[in-house]
């Protein structure tokens, strides 16, 4: 409601409208005014009065006609009409609170009475117009939420896909910070490289059925995946039957090493036995795995429109020589990670090793597996 509630004086008779309109500008009022039922239609849709004073007694359209026009509109219903008559037996009174008047008055009245029904009305109406504002506030927050809501499950939804081609983490910080988070910049840390791949499968696909590869890379890739996602490893890529997983980065963890220990030991458990199944099938293949720590170079590389994330340096290559070394059911590897695992798993050294692409032999230890304290662990 305004500031000072516009009130429309309808009456015929420029005296009667005279005699309210002194009595409730007196009051603080704003007043407007019609002499006949149409001018009143047409001024009420046009200001939008807080009330409106109506006389019934008008030639060519009465009151009772006026207020069934006005209470029919559903921009004007709300408007309350104060019916002014000269009529004063029950059966008039009835018709014009019939027609949708909400209070009237008989002629003559005493001014006091007058004032007291406009501000009673009055409340009422700055209470619907809270109700209202209240109302359409609420309209508004629940579209906004709405909005909300679809906007978050659209970056819900952006963010699986992001992590069904990117490592959780990096899809994590990507979705929350854009392709200008810090972890995309090119940085230096020492990490933990498990490379791993299956032995006699470039023999096997030779011969086999391309949907035979399909579904046994299917098998091996589902099988693996939970087990790197449950020890927080960063798997930078597939290529085809190998894997590279990295820790202790994008998310520093305290023990990568003897986590990627501790992986690729599940991993070698899981693969057994699913050689069982392969073997049912008359397919030989066996499953090797190295592992290295040291620095790399991490961060992204590609080009507009395509890029990984990636670690380089001498870490990974030795990482892939090892598991190239690694014959099934090895894991092959570096004196420093079977150092930092030692309370964890159980290795044996198999003496030093001329690895492709290094200048000089470097000792290679075998992870047998988990100590007796550390396998419930």
């Amino acid at each position: 409601m305004r500031d000072r509630p516009l009130i429309l004086v309808v009456d015929d008779i420029e005296e009667n409208i005279e005699i309210v309109r002194v009595r409730l500008e007196a009051r603080g009022y704003e007043i407007e005014t019609a002499s006949n039922g149409r001018e009143a239609i047409e001024k009420a849709d046009r200001l939008r009065p807080d009330l409106i004073l109506l006389d019934i007694m008008m030639p060519d359209m009465d009151g009772i006609e006026v207020t069934q026009q006005l209470k029919g509109n559903e921009a004007l219903r709300a408007i309350p009409i104060i019916l002014l008559t000269a009529k004063s037996s029950i059966k008039d009174v009835v018709a014009g609170l019939d027609a949708g008047g909400d209070d009237y008055l008989t002629k003559p009245f005493e001014p006091a009475t007058l004032v007291a029904r406009v501000r009673s009305l009055l409340r009422i109406k700055t209470l619907y117009d809270t109700v209202q504002a209240q109302a359409s506030e609420l309209a508004a927050l629940n579209q906004h939420l709405e909005e909300r809501v679809e906007q978050q499950v659209h970056e819900l939804e952006r963010l699986r896909d992001l992590r069904r081609f990117l490592p959780p983490q990096i899809a994590d910080m990507i979705a929350s910070k854009g392709g200008q988070a810090e972890i995309l910049q090119h940085h230096r840390r020492e990490i933990v490289v498990l490379f791993c791949d299956l032995r006699g499968f470039t023999s096997f696909a030779e011969i086999a059925a391309p949907e035979e590869v399909m579904d046994l890379l299917n098998a091996y890739h589902s099988t693996l995946g939970p087990l790197i996602h449950e020890a927080a490893g960063t798997l930078e890529r597939f290529t085809g039957d190998g894997m590279m997983i990295f820790f202790n980065d994008p998310i520093p963890c305290p023990d990568p090493a003897a986590r990627a220990v501790k992986l690729a030991i599940a991993m070698r458990d899981h693969i057994q036995m699913l050689s069982r199944d392969w073997q049912l099938r008359g397919y030989t293949i066996g499953f090797g795995i190295g592992i290295a720590q040291g620095y790399a170079t991490m961060g992204r590389i590609g080009f507009e429109g395509r890029f990984d994330y990636a670690a380089i340096g001498t870490v990974t290559n030795v990482a892939a020589r090892l598991c190239s070394e690694a014959r099934d059911g090895q894991i092959l590897v570096t004196q420093r990670v079977a150092t930092e695992a030692e309370n964890l798993a159980a290795s044996i050294s198999l003496g030093d090793f001329n690895l492709k692409g290094l200048s000089r032999p470097i000792p290679i230890y075998n992870i047998e597996g988990l100590r007796p304290e550390s396998a419930g662990t």
